[in-house]
Parts: C-alpha cells; sequence; structure tokens
C-alpha cells in the first residue's frame, strides 16, 4: 500500500519540478504571458499537492509568494 503513495508523491514532485523549471525558463525569457501561465499552474499544482499531504500546504504557500514575488520583481508589478 505505501508503494502507491510513494509512486503518487514522486509524480507528483516532478510534475512540480517541471512546473518551476517551465517557470524559470519563462522568466529568462522575459516572456510576461507565459510566466502568468507558469505561475498560476504552479501555484494550482502546489495547492492540489498540499490537498493529498505530498507537500505541506505552509510549503506550498512560500513557494507561490516566492515565484510571485519574483513575478512582480521581473516584470514590475505592484502587489
Amino acid at each position: 500500500m505505501i508503494r502507491f503513495k510513494t509512486n503518487r508523491n514522486k509524480r507528483v514532485k516532478s510534475h512540480l519540478k517541471d512546473v518551476f523549471k517551465g517557470f524559470d525558463a519563462a522568466i529568462a525569457e522575459g516572456d510576461l504571458d507565459e510566466a502568468e501561465a507558469c505561475l498560476a499552474k504552479a501555484e494550482k499544482k502546489l495547492m492540489q499537492a498540499a490537498a493529498k499531504g505530498t507537500i505541506h500546504k505552509n510549503t506550498a504557500s512560500r513557494k507561490v509568494s516566492r515565484m510571485t514575488i519574483r513575478f512582480n520583481t521581473v516584470f514590475g508589478k505592484e502587489g
């Protein structure tokens, strides 16, 4: 039974890493639309992972906050 939970957690964390990489790439390229889409997707995936217990809810919120701050810093948006 623990195998299934372990595999699910690995899969979810892998998806999160992919989303983070996409966000980082969009920030590096200066692509506002892509970065905004990746930020929204990351927030959704992080909250889903927190709801399932894969990561702690405070960890998810912290990551979203840091990504949002980074997005606003790069694209000059007030927050």
